[in-house]
């Protein structure tokens, strides 16, 4: 599992893909609580991070909706 899945458009790179979105999402909103960083096909996070919100993009890339 890694995020060099994404292209390949099934259920686990479509989740992986929303949590990345949804992590840097959060560190570019409040980058002084989270930051997040990229390395490889790793991510780095450092921070508070609201869960729910990142159950929420993951089940809705799950549901098909954006």
């Amino acid at each position: 599992m890694g995020t060099s899945n994404l292209n390949e458009g099934n259920l686990e790179a479509k989740a992986i893909a929303a949590v990345v979105e949804e992590l840097e999402r959060q560190a570019a909103e409040n980058p002084s609580k989270l930051r997040v960083s990229r390395i490889g096909d790793k991510l780095a996070v450092d921070g508070e991070i609201d869960v729910d919100a990142v159950v929420m993009v993951v089940v809705g890339s799950m549901a098909g909706g954006p």
